[in-house]
């Protein structure tokens, strides 16, 4: 996967969110509020997978699945590359897949 952020950072989380900008972490974590894309990301949080199998593996159509991506691609979370007919799709970087575990751990706190 692509770049790790050193465990030291400069500044606050506040002052952090001031210079990316909330709306675009807003943006990033709405991509997580959807059900399927969270699927899609679950699914290559394990790792690369063409298109076609991801889609059965998410449990979605082929062309609401290809929909998602677009979205996950758009937003910088996931990647892909063409593999003869095939697209193969693996996510952006770690902090994506640290994103799915927080959450994931989240909500199983909440649920104990």
């Amino acid at each position: 996967m692509g770049h790790r952020v050193s465990a030291t950072h400069v500044g606050t989380i506040s002052q952090r969110l001031e210079t990316v900008g909330s709306a675009t972490v807003a943006t990033t974590l709405q991509a997580l509020a959807t059900p399927s894309r969270l699927r899609i990301l679950a699914e290559l949080v394990e790792g690369p997978c063409a298109a076609g199998a991801l889609a059965e593996r998410a449990g979605l159509e082929t062309s609401a699945c290809s929909h998602q991506l677009r979205i996950l691609r758009n937003l910088s979370l996931v990647e892909a590359e063409r593999d003869g007919r095939s697209m193969i799709y693996r996510l952006a970087d770690q902090h994506v897949a640290d994103l799915i575990e927080q959450a994931i751990g989240h909500s199983e706190h909440q649920r104990s």
